[in-house]
């Protein structure tokens, strides 16, 4: 699977596993996805929200509980082999557990731009995941998901 094709099945996997779940995850739906789906739903909030904004960005949205306190980074390091990519997951999980009272905290646009300097770490976690990781793990997540259907 290319990069290209690898992004467009992430994409249509997620968006088919959102629209059954009714357009949002909540804690009344969790249960219609299998684990499965849920790794492939928390790589995808994942990617999107870092390449928009960072990790900053992916906490502050709502999804750090979900992504980084989930079976995500573990099954990075475990069962896709992307070791150095689940350390960085895992240095991220981290920050945020040391910091989560005020990365989750609601801010305004000035506060929340401000967090880019504050928690500069996870700035440049999130440079990381786009410079070395993500045109490796988003084809590594595609066909993971892709094997496990089969």
């Amino acid at each position: 699977m290319t990069y290209n094709e690898s992004v467009d099945f992430l994409n249509a996997t997620t968006d088919s596993l959102i629209d059954r779940i009714g357009g949002q995850l909540t804690e009344q739906n969790m249960n219609m996805l299998t684990l499965n789906e849920h790794i492939m739903l928390a790589y995808r909030y994942l990617r999107d929200e870092v390449m928009e904004g960072g990790f900053i960005q992916l906490i502050q949205n709502g999804y750090g509980p979900y992504v980084l306190l989930g079976p995500l980074p573990m099954l990075m390091k475990r069962e896709l082999g992307l070791k150095k990519f689940g350390q960085l997951l895992f240095n991220v999980q981290h920050e945020y557990k040391a910091n989560r009272e005020t990365l989750e905290a609601d801010k305004d646009d000035d506060e929340f731009m401000a967090q880019y300097e504050q928690f500069e770490q996870l700035n440049d976690y999130g440079d990381d995941y786009l410079d070395d990781y993500e045109e490796v793990v988003t084809p590594a997540v595609a066909e993971w998901f892709s094997s496990q259907a089969d």
